[in-house]
């Protein structure tokens, strides 16, 4: 396996992760949260980044509208859970990043947590 690529195991996954610049994490993680709406629905992505990030709804909502995402488009499903467009998934990096003091580690937390869902896309 190359030094930037996949790794056997979570552990060497943050271990390489935490050698590169902040854009390649950063597009890693739009790409898996791109990926995982698709085959696992934008619900599933919202709270797994919110698990992972370490956000409550209101932190939440907050990121988003950080990241660009336009207020309006953030809702409820029935059910009650937060929904976005898949389409705006991508302003979570950026808003998390604008928003927290420590938005790479939380971005590394998300795709480590991803770590068994990435391996199997």
């Amino acid at each position: 396996m190359s030094t930037t690529g996949l790794s056997p195991d979570p552990a060497e996954y943050r271990r390489r992760l935490d050698e590169q610049p902040d854009e390649q994490v950063d597009a890693w993680a739009a790409e898996l949260m791109r990926d995982l709406s698709v085959r696992v629905g934008v619900r599933r992505v919202v709270a797994d980044f919110m698990r992972s990030t370490r956000l409550d709804e209101t932190s939440f909502e907050h990121i988003f509208a950080a990241g660009g995402g336009a207020p309006a488009t953030l809702g409820r499903t029935a059910g009650g859970e937060l929904m976005v467009p898949a389409i705006e998934l991508w302003v979570l990096v950026p808003g998390i990043r604008t928003a927290t003091d420590d938005g790479r580690q939380r971005l590394t937390d998300y795709l480590v947590d991803n770590f068994h869902e990435i391996v199997y896309t």
